[in-house]
Order: structure tokens, then C-alpha cells, then sequence
């Protein structure tokens, strides 16, 4: 069986979250070849690899959205009800899939850059200016109708290849592309959504410089528009957590379709804890980005500081992926006199940390279901974690859990209740021992890596085994 897997912004180029999920989905299932599509802005290559493909990744392709266009210029050569169906599709009153057909057809399209430059892209534009009722600069609201369609065109326009499932790890392009690729080829479609992209997309363009006022609704239902076409085409709609799973069943999602699989760890045998001083040692596993919120930890451990207590705080994980933010938390931490008290260590094993921690924060603003605190977890160590994506469940617990609390929630962006949270758990070390082991035993009943691979595995051959059931090796029967 060949599945096929989407990563938009990912894996391998990104280390943790989506991408861990990923690589550990691919290794966990190798009598499965893989053909891996990742969407990025620019061009990577092999340099830019944060993993190691497994062997079983048999083919890998890299989509970049700003790479020139194709040398060769195909003329468009659509009839006239291809371009009502277009106008229909681009002003979304229909998700109809026969207009993912003609854009991905140069044949009928015409190449992008052929496409940009016709009469047929200039009458459809002119169409959709008219249907809207604007009144504002024509000029503006075709560069803003290029900037929107041109990746789609690019994106439908790629060769593909033959797969027997498509799986994508979320909607948006990616999305847009896993349902071209099971229209096109006739495979089934899965989607896993570990952040609701949809929503995640409507609050950047709000919070947006770079689009127009008049055109951010128009951007944000160009997502809402993508997230609908790929819930249509798809056979399953996975998320991790009960609260994304509402999301989904709000935006359209059919119930029939939605499915939880939360995410999974190993269970390892434990390592002695190798306390070395009397002082607290509290541990962050997070990649140093603005989404992580890695100024609250900072402005946390300033007020623990001036509270008089004894501590040290060691962030752990990559800080080369937006090292302009990377270097503001370190001249943050030097600034507020704090280089005693914490550790930038970049990417490192978290295995050989995790047993000298005595609480692991997460303060971000967006999660889907942290692998992180999952990792600690399965460790014995407590949280305190941010009220976002699933962090509550698996800190909490879901309904009837009889574990108990493995630690704290708090609002995102409060330092000073991470403080207060902190110099409590400072204070109450046995019961910090008690929660580590509630989050223990909630991983071993809900969370095991080896409960979820079996889950894909299943759905894999049971949507892709009619379509290339004779690719499953012997191996892959027993």
C-alpha cells in the first residue's frame, strides 16, 4: 500500500509538534510505503531537513507556494461554462469539485502564469468585482484576487503521484490538495485536524498589516471556503480532543465522517531522577517561537525571583526557527538580571532532562494536543499549562476520569498566575509527586503511541486496502 501524507509548513522542515506526529506516524507503521508532500513558501532542499526520512518514505515532494512559475506558458482554453463554474467556485457559491479538474488541467486552465495574463482571467475577474458590489479600486481587487488564487493554481497544477489513501495533517492548502489528489486519482481522503486551520487563519488575518480592512473577509472565507471543500471530499475527519471535534461539527464537518484519535507517547522505564541541588527545577519543552509565549515564562520567573525563591527554569527546544524572537527572549532574560536562573539549551534529548524536572510548564498561545506534556506525562511530571487546544483534557482529565489533576490550567498571558501557580507547587513537593503520577497513569489508559499507529493502520487498510490492498507486503498481514 502506497499512503499519501501532506504536511503544509511542517515536516521534515520544522522539529515538534504536527511534524513529531508525523515522522513517529511514518515509523511506527513500516510495512506502509509513504510518498510525502510537504507545502512551504519557498524552496527547501535536503539541507534544511530537521528528520531523518525513514526508509519507508519512498518518494518526497516539496510544493513551494513563491517558486517561479513553469518555464513552459500554456494558453487558457476554457469554455464558457467552465468559467460560470469557476466564477461560481471563486465567489463561493459552490464547492463543487469538477472546478478543482479544470484549475489543476493546464490543458483547460492554461499555465498560471498564462492564466494571470488572459482575457478569461481578466472578464472572470471583472465578473466577481461586479457580483460583490464593490466600489473600490478595480486595480487593488485584481492584485488581491491574483494573491489569493495564485498558490491554488500552482498548488493543483503540481504532478502528483499515484497513492492508494491521501492523508493530510489539516485543511487549508493542504487540505485543498489532499481533496485534488482523492478526486483526481479516486483514492480515499483522511484528514487529521490538530489545530482548527480555519479558525487559526480567520484570527491572523484579523490581526493582519499586510491585507486591506475592506479585503480581510474575503481572505478569511477563502479558508473557511478550502476547510469546506476538503470536509466534503474526505471519507474521514479526525482532531485529537472532544473541543476541536465541536469546532469541526460547527463549521460543517458531517458527523457521520468525525472521529477523535488523541496523540500518543512510549511509555519508557523510568530514569532515576538526578537531583543534583536543593534548588527547583522547572522545565519548558517547547520551540523557542511567539506562538509558545516564551516572554511569559521569562516575566514568571522575574517575580519568582523577586518573591526570594530558589529556582531554575531550562527551556528546552530548537530556537533557530525565528531566531530574531529567539535573541528578544535571551536580552529579556540578561536584562532582567535572570542568566542564573534560566537556561536557553537549544535542542537537546529530553529524555536525559526530564528526570531532574519538578514541573514542566507550557505557556502557549495556540496548541492543538501537546506532544509536549504528553512527554511529561509520561515521565511523572506535573504540569501547569495555558487554556488552549486540548492542554485542559489532558492535564484534568475528561469526564468521569478517575486519575485526578496532573497539575494546574491557567489563562494565557498571565505571568503573574504562572508565578503564583509556580510558588505553590515550590511549597507542596508531595503533592506535586502525586500528580505526576495521576498524568502517568492517564497516558497509560488514554495515550499510547502504540494505540494510535494501530488505529491509522486500520483505517489506512480498511479506506485504502480496495484501492492497493495487493501493495500490502506479507509482513504487513501477520
Amino acid at each position: 500500500m502506497r499512503a499519501g501524507l501532506i504536511a503544509e509548513g511542517s515536516y521534515p522542515y520544522v522539529s515538534g509538534g504536527v511534524s513529531s506526529w508525523l515522522h513517529t506516524l511514518i515509523k511506527g507503521m513500516n510495512e506502509i510505503e509513504f510518498s510525502l508532500f510537504t507545502i512551504t513558501p519557498e524552496a527547501k532542499g535536503v539541507k534544511d531537513f530537521k528528520y531523518r526520512l525513514h526508509p519507508n518514505t519512498v518518494h518526497h515532494h516539496n510544493i513551494a507556494l513563491m517558486s517561479a512559475f513553469r518555464p513552459e506558458i500554456q494558453k487558457s482554453n476554457l469554455t464558457d461554462g467552465e468559467l460560470l463554474l469557476l466564477f461560481k467556485w471563486f465567489t463561493f457559491q459552490t464547492r463543487n469539485p469538477e472546478a478543482l479538474i479544470i484549475m489543476g488541467d493546464r490543458s483547460r486552465m492554461g499555465s498560471s502564469e498564462a492564466f494571470f495574463e488572459s482575457e478569461a482571467f481578466y472578464k472572470l475577474v471583472q465578473k466577481c468585482y461586479e457580483y460583490e458590489g464593490l466600489f473600490g479600486s478595480f486595480l487593488d481587487y485584481m492584485w488581491m484576487w491574483k494573491s489569493m488564487y495564485s498558490p491554488i493554481l500552482h498548488l493543483l497544477q503540481q504532478d502528483f503521484s499515484s497513492v492508494d489513501v491521501i492523508h493530510t495533517a489539516s485543511t487549508g492548502y493542504g487540505g485543498l490538495v489532499g481533496a485534488y489528489i482523492s478526486k483526481v486519482q479516486d483514492v480515499p481522503f483522511i484528514i487529521t485536524e490538530h489545530g482548527i486551520y480555519s479558525r487559526e487563519r480567520e484570527e491572523e488575518i484579523l490581526q493582519s498589516s499586510w491585507i486591506p480592512a475592506v479585503y480581510k473577509k474575503r481572505w478569511i472565507q477563502l479558508f473557511h471556503h478550502l476547510s469546506a471543500i476538503a470536509y466534503d471530499q474526505a471519507s474521514d475527519i479526525i482532531t485529537l480532543f472532544k473541543k476541536n471535534q465541536d469546532y469541526q461539527l460547527e463549521l460543517g464537518a458531517p458527523p457521520e465522517k468525525t472521529a477523535i484519535i488523541p496523540n500518543g507517547i512510549g511509555i519508557h522505564s523510568p530514569k532515576a531522577r538526578k537531583k543534583t541541588s536543593s534548588v527547583f527545577h522547572i522545565g519548558a519543552i517547547v520551540r523557542v517561537v511567539p506562538i509558545k509565549d516564551i516572554k511569559t515564562m521569562i516575566y514568571a520567573a522575574n517575580t519568582l525571583k523577586k518573591w526570594g525563591c530558589a529556582f531554575h527554569w531550562s527551556i528546552l527546544g530548537p530556537d533557530e526557527e525565528m531566531p530574531e524572537y529567539a535573541r528578544e527572549c535571551k536580552e529579556l532574560v540578561l536584562s532582567l538580571g535572570l542568566e542564573l536562573h534560566m537556561t536557553f539549551t537549544g535542542r537537546v534529548n529530553i529524555e536525559e532532562y526530564l528526570p531532574d524536572f519538578d514541573v514542566c510548564v507550557l505557556s502557549s498561545l495556540s496548541e492543538g494536543q501537546p506532544l509536549a506534556i504528553l512527554e511529561g506525562m509520561a515521565a511523572g511530571k506535573p504540569w501547569v499549562a495555558t487554556d488552549v487546544g486540548g492542554c485542559r483534557e489532558l492535564i484534568e482529565g475528561k469526564e468521569d476520569d478517575p486519575y485526578g489533576a496532573s497539575g494546574f490550567i491557567i489563562p494565557p498571558i498571565q505571568p503573574d498566575e504562572l508565578a503564583d501557580r509556580l510558588k505553590w507547587c515550590i511549597g507542596h513537593p508531595e503533592l506535586l509527586e502525586k500528580m505526576g503520577r495521576s498524568g502517568l497513569q492517564r497516558v497509560k489508559h488514554d495515550y499510547l503511541i502504540e494505540n494510535v499507529i494501530a488505529a491509522y493502520r486500520s483505517l489506512y487498510q480498511k479506506r485504502g486496502g480496495a484501492v492497493g490492498g495487493h501493495r500490502i507486503p506479507a509482513a504487513g498481514t501477520i
